[in-house]
């Protein structure tokens, strides 16, 4: 995506929200202003009504969500401006700032885009319910602030907020305990860094799967050993089904599905066959009955893909396969639960990828640090690393991540 506010190049961040069944169901899309090239741009307004143009309608809606909703903060200004109604309504909730101040223009402004058809969401509540009160009649959900509160406050909140017909979504949920807490409580949906960042535990022997993805992964490094995979697939059904599956999401074919991997070999490539096993390992929920794709395999398959992509700006291949098998490693250690260093030394990877992944050195280990800022939309950490990687700029960063985000969301949408 690349835009032009006072010749400002706009980014857009987005996190996954998940249902109490733990399927993916929206993204949280966050928008941010570069000011690389010194651009005065002041105007929070114009700068978010314009990434929002781009998003929705030079991009397409599809290619920045695929088949899911999508969340977007709204300041007041924002909010009063006619450029909400550019918008696509069966497409998206609006959020209202928890800092918007609760005037009668507003509540206004609010009943016309119900009226609209528009979705509503406080962000940020963490228990103000007299202050609220207007604006929790309008709305259709609410997003509680989890990460400070105790069970007893939690209790309370959310037993206040059954007065109105509101919809309750966990935020910043980063435990265990919180998603049982919160679905005990009856919250329908979740959204924080739980759901999308493994936990690492260090010190524990891996699970047969995890070692079994480990071999998977080694025999694909390069060019897949097609009969080493099936022999170590024959000997686990369920992970075979996961890969058709991956595989089968890449040629968004229904009709004629992949049903070997000779099959797959012949219609995807050497090249996505590989990159498909390499993501097999997040494919597999984190959270008890939660379908395919998870948040995790998302985050892992665009973070993979914007690394192979902006390697490739050097016209250099075989530093974009390197670049996505980095990318990908990045989050196995601490769901493999054990250290990154043990892994990686039972895969047969390059010393600038495993340098890459442990110690973020060398150009791989700052493109991954690269992409970790992008995922973040920490603009001001961007705009520092590009000092070091000659070939990008925020135009070329913008295009990958869009072209990343399209590629992840072809797995989703299978």
């Amino acid at each position: 995506m690349s835009g032009d506010v006072s010749s400002t190049t706009l980014f857009l961040g987005r996190q996954p929200i998940l249902d109490h069944e733990g399927n993916l169901v929206a993204f949280e899309l966050l928008f941010r202003a570069s000011r690389s090239d010194d651009a005065d741009v002041r105007d929070d307004l114009i700068a978010t009504a314009t990434v929002i143009n781009h998003a929705f309608s030079e991009i397409g809606v599809d290619a920045v969500l695929g088949h899911f909703t999508g969340y977007i903060n709204l300041s007041a200004s924002l909010l009063m401006s006619d450029v909400i109604e550019l918008l696509p309504r069966e497409r998206v909730v609006l959020e209202v700032l928890e800092s918007v101040e609760i005037t009668d223009a507003l509540l206004g402004r609010l009943r016309e885009l119900r009226a609209l058809g528009y979705r509503l969401a406080l962000d940020d509540f963490v228990g103000d319910t007299g202050k609220y009160a207007p604006l929790l009649d309008l709305l259709d959900i609410v997003k509680v602030d989890v990460s400070a509160m105790d069970d007893a406050r939690l209790a309370d909140i959310t037993a206040r907020l059954r007065r109105w017909p509101v919809r309750l979504l966990a935020e910043k949920v980063d435990t265990r305990a919180q998603v049982d807490r919160c679905r005990a409580l009856g919250y329908e949906l979740f959204q924080g860094y739980y759901f999308a960042r493994p936990s690492l535990i260090t010190g524990v022997r891996p699970s047969h799967a995890g070692s079994t993805i480990l071999r998977l992964i080694a025999l694909a490094v390069d060019v897949p050993d097609l009969a080493g995979i099936e022999h170590v697939l024959r000997q686990s059904p369920a992970l075979s089904v996961t890969l058709l599956r991956l595989v089968n999401a890449r040629t968004n074919d229904r009709q004629h599905r992949i049903e070997s991997l000779h099959d797959a070999a012949d219609r995807l490539g050497a090249a996505e066959l590989r990159h498909c096993v390499q993501l097999l390992i997040f494919a597999a929920p984190q959270v008890p009955g939660a379908s395919f794709p998870t948040p995790l395999l998302v985050l892992a398959a665009t973070r993979a893909k914007l690394m192979q992509l902006l390697a490739c700006v050097t016209g250099d291949d075989r530093a974009g396969d390197d670049a996505f098998l980095a990318g990908a490693l990045s989050l196995t250690g601490a769901l493999l639960a054990q250290p990154a260093a043990d892994m990686l030394a039972a895969l047969p990877v390059r010393a600038d990828v495993r340098d890459a992944v442990l110690t973020r050195s060398g150009r791989l280990g700052a493109l991954l640090t690269l992409a970790e800022r992008i995922e973040q939309t920490d603009i001001a950490a961007i705009e520092r690393l590009l000092v070091d990687l000659p070939g990008l700029d925020p135009v070329r960063i913008n295009d990958a991540w869009m072209g990343a985000i399209e590629w992840a969301n072809t797995i989703a949408e299978a």
